[in-house]
């Protein structure tokens, strides 16, 4: 269940509200964002994905050459007014953001050419670290119907860490390479916009919001960016984009949203999620991030045993295991890596993946070995 917690007006600031994590964990807190957020205890949140108003500064209305009238965003909420407006407004909300970002914490923000270029300028002045900047090439986007611009098909992500000098954020390389079909994920991203069965609508069958976002692309974001029951907080909480795909992919959310209309669409989208079943939001993990095992550890454990002789999987090479966890070959001896090259006459060689051994009257990589004492720390 998604619950909604509603922030009084405060008379003082002696009776400022203070609210908890526990008690606003999985729950759309409805009231302005900059506020809630200094309610929230500070580095509490492990992802923060932003959505603001982007300030579009709409001159009329916009029409098709036919004359018919374009549903664009002209909702109350989009227009803050001017430049120094706007500026007042990200800093806030950036500042707020950045206070309650955990110190190993990184902020997504997206945008139009209308407000990201502004964006990004407080980001970098509030101390944030730009990481990446993501295009997402939209695939089905709205034409241009004056035909005096390009089509506008593409917005803009920032995606930035706390501080400069952070380190330890959560970025999950090896599910955005299997995502990608085992190829590096790029920063240009090509996703269709929210249409179809995915827009929501309301009760006359219009769009319950103007801007909602695809679940693909949160979802991208959410995988890169988070780990498994981390909190991710969104300050602009709209149609709840952010929790429908947090709550699927195992993570918690914070929604702030000031809009009541809003604050009921997205209470009834979450209720209707269910999340991934646990065995399948496990995610491809760094090898970085795998706990060290030397070789050495195999010997002292008796898995490989001194005197063993390992060999290459075409049996053309072969060296010897001692009981300090070197090889040692006719001419040489040192590490499983060292004695894997100087075999072959290369610089370098990955000797987990070159030497085997037998097992069961099978010739199996040493690296079996390695991964079951993986499989005991974690």
């Amino acid at each position: 269940m998604a619950s909604i917690i509603e922030l009084k007006p405060r008379p003082s600031r002696a009776q400022e509200m203070r609210l908890s994590v526990p008690q606003t964990r999985d729950s759309i807190l409805k009231g302005d964002c900059v506020a809630l957020m200094n309610a929230l205890p500070e580095a509490c949140v492990d992802l923060v994905f932003a959505d603001p108003p982007y300030n579009l500064m709409l001159d009329g209305e916009l029409r098709r050459p036919d004359n018919s009238r374009v549903d664009a965003v002209d909702d109350g909420w989009d227009q803050i007014g001017s430049f120094a407006d706007y500026d007042r407004f990200t800093q806030e909300w950036l500042g707020a953001a950045r206070r309650v970002l955990k110190p190993s914490g990184t902020l997504w923000v997206i945008g139009s050419y209308h407000n990201i270029f502004r964006v990004g300028t407080t980001l970098q002045d509030l101390g944030f670290w730009i990481l990446n900047d993501v295009i997402w090439r939209k695939t089905n986007p709205m034409p241009n119907f004056r035909g005096r611009r390009f089509t506008n098909a593409h917005e803009t992500l920032i995606w930035a860490a706390r501080e400069r000098k952070q380190k330890g954020y959560t970025f999950n390389y090896e599910a955005m390479k299997a995502l990608n079909d085992d190829l590096q994920m790029r920063s240009d991203w090509t996703l269709p916009i929210c249409s179809g069965g995915e827009r929501l609508k309301d009760d006359d069958g219009a769009k319950a919001h103007s801007t909602q976002k695809p679940e693909a692309l949160l979802h991208r974001v959410i995988l890169a960016a988070s780990r498994e029951g981390d909190t991710v907080l969104d300050p602009f909480f709209g149609s709840g984009t952010t929790g429908a795909v947090a709550k699927r992919l195992g993570r918690h959310f914070i929604g702030l949203e000031r809009d009541p209309r809003y604050v009921e669409v997205a209470k009834r989208r979450i209720e209707a999620v269910s999340p991934i079943p646990q065995d399948a939001i496990s995610i491809s993990k760094s090898k970085r991030s795998e706990p060290r095992i030397p070789f050495g550890t195999l010997v002292e454990r008796g898995l490989v045993a001194p005197g063993t002789l390992l060999v290459d999987p075409a049996r053309r090479f072969a060296a010897k295991v001692r009981a300090d966890g070197t090889l040692v070959t006719g001419d040489a001896s040192g590490s499983i890596h060292r004695i894997a090259a100087h075999v072959q006459g290369l610089e370098a060689c990955n000797g987990w993946t070159f030497w085997h051994c037998e097992k069961n009257g099978k010739l199996v990589p040493i690296d079996i070995f390695r991964q079951e004492l993986r499989a005991e720390v974690l």
